[in-house]
């Protein structure tokens, strides 16, 4: 099944980066400092720079940690210099619930590229969207799959997300947190632009368009193959 929609790799793991990179099965990258923390990442920069020697040339994207605004100016700045391909991630507010909107249009109106972070509201959508430079690439990451964990349906906020953001040519609107294969052929059809994909579910991306019938017999033979591998009898 071919996709309009850009499918980005979301994780920490170098060797399934390059590995992910080099089978060229997605069109960028992306991280954040918890999937760092859980793939055992202690320096942040060397990390980041042994990505980037491997992964020159897919857009990957890096966050500030501070929860202060000017700290956080001060760190994008830092991991803009790290390459052109880098896009800095900025959460949508700090800790205590502020817009970062003057993070956003600082950073943006000096050219650096950005992605907005942990977006769920068309709230958040509309500041962000005023915030970001006309003239500045930006991705603006709303996700999808916590609202859903909440029990929305996150396809109407996605396609008018995707509407607010029309003023900004350059920003795309990335569908974060999916969690079944299914999430990229919603986002896909309502004209997203790109899609956030674990190392897991990337794994089940080939399962797309196979049979009900077919799938069927597959579980099946999983459940028996398994129950003879731990031997169990009755």
């Amino acid at each position: 099944m071919r996709f309009r929609i850009k499918i980005f790799a979301d994780g920490a793991n170098l060797e399934d980066m390059v590995r992910v990179y080099r089978s060229g099965t997605v069109q960028g990258f992306t991280t954040n400092p918890t999937l760092m923390r859980k793939a055992g990442v202690a320096d942040y920069e060397s990390f980041a720079r042994k990505v980037l020697g491997e992964i020159p040339d897919l857009p990957i994207s890096f966050e500030v940690f501070s929860d202060e605004m000017d700290e956080m100016v001060g760190q994008a700045r830092k991991i803009a210099e790290w390459g052109r391909n880098v896009y800095v991630k900025i959460p949508v507010t700090n800790t205590r619930g502020e817009f970062t909107g003057r993070v956003i249009e600082s950073l943006s109106e000096d050219g650096i590229q950005l992605n907005i972070t942990a977006v769920l509201t068309l709230e958040q959508v509309r500041w962000v969207s005023e915030a970001l430079s006309e003239t500045t690439r930006a991705i603006v990451s709303v996700f999808g799959g916590r609202i859903a964990d909440t029990g929305c349906d996150p396809v109407p906020i996605m396609r008018e997300a995707l509407q607010v953001l029309r003023s900004r040519q350059l920003a795309e609107l990335l569908w974060a947190s999916p969690r079944e294969v299914l999430n990229i052929v919603q986002a896909d059809a309502i004209g997203c632009h790109i899609i956030t994909v674990t190392n897991d579910l990337l794994k089940k991306v080939p399962l797309l368009g196979t049979g009900l019938a077919d799938m069927s017999l597959q579980t099946v033979k999983m459940f028996h193959d398994d129950a003879r591998a731990a031997g169990f009898h009755l």
